[in-house]
């Protein structure tokens, strides 16, 4: 890489990173390019220069994709089903990391008129590696084979979702996202089992359920 290209690159890491603070301590995703440039330390037109929008920037914030495969690919291999689990809690990570900025994120997607920005956190392929994990679980015999994927998925996004929303809303906190999800995503998956893979989705189930009885157990405070 050039030093022009290496220094096109630092300034775009600048200004995602300004973007991503200035989100995270207004509680706002609807920036202004004239404040993400000031917080970057860049001109007015730079930004605008290398994403084009303020759209482009949102989805380079967005861009963790290819860390998500990475750390994917180097856990255990194991069975389609528990790979779902897996990537549940791989994903859920991402926000327990970084609490204020996915919090602020999700409420604006959760928003009746942010559509665009809920296309971004649900993309075409978020969808394509999901629907290629449930289909690999039917190739393995986990599904009944009469299960429709498409439905199943969507199922499984409207549990995810609501997941979301409980934590927008603070009716639940992020380190209890997992149990719910995943009580939820074993529910669906336990319908949609064989005969032969139902007991280990079985066994998941009621490991979320204790956790969730847990957490409802806990005392709350004064």
């Amino acid at each position: 890489m050039s030093r022009r290209e290496d220094a096109k690159a630092e300034r775009r890491r600048r200004i995602v990173a300004a973007a991503r603070d200035l989100i995270k301590e207004t509680g706002d995703a609807g920036l202004s390019m004239r404040a993400i440039a000031a917080r970057a330390g860049v001109s007015l037109t730079t930004p605008y220069n290398l994403f084009g929008s303020k759209r482009a920037i949102v989805i380079a914030l967005l861009d963790d994709v290819r860390e998500f495969h990475e750390r994917f690919s180097q856990l255990h291999r194991v069975g389609a089903v528990d790979r779902i689990f897996q990537a549940v809690s791989i994903t859920l990570a991402y926000l327990a990391d970084d609490p204020d900025f996915y919090r602020t994120l999700w409420t604006e997607a959760l928003r009746f008129d942010s559509k665009e920005l809920r296309g971004e956190l649900q993309s075409p392929q978020r969808y394509g590696f999901w629907w290629a994990l449930l289909n690999e679980a039917r190739t393995e015999g986990a599904l009944l084979p009469e299960i429709e994927l498409d439905p199943l998925l969507r199922a499984l996004d409207a549990v995810f979702v609501a997941g979301m929303l409980a934590w927008v809303l603070g009716a639940i906190e992020v380190n209890e996202l997992e149990a719910h999800v995943g009580y939820g995503y074993a529910l669906a998956l336990r319908g949609a089992a064989s005969e032969g893979h139902a007991a280990r989705i079985e066994k998941r189930l009621i490991g979320f359920q204790r956790e969730l009885m847990r957490q409802r157990a806990k005392p709350v405070a004064a």
